[in-house]
């Protein structure tokens, strides 16, 4: 069975369950989770979250 090497943000908090885990799986997809609900896990492909990454890049300034 296929075990995802999952990475874990830059910004996660001193190694807390407050962090987003991203992988990348066999069918060249990508799986996003955060480490306080391991097992729900969502999946994407690479130009999906790079767009979405972008715009959240994008509208920093307008964030409150």
């Amino acid at each position: 069975m296929f075990e995802p090497d999952w990475q874990r943000s830059s910004f996660c908090a001193g190694g807390g369950n407050n962090c987003v885990e991203i992988a990348a799986t066999h069918q060249d997809r990508i799986a996003l989770r955060e480490s306080e609900s391991p097992t729900v896990v969502i999946s994407t492909n690479r130009a999906a979250l790079r767009a979405l990454v972008l715009g959240l890049k994008g509208n920093q300034a307008g964030v409150s």
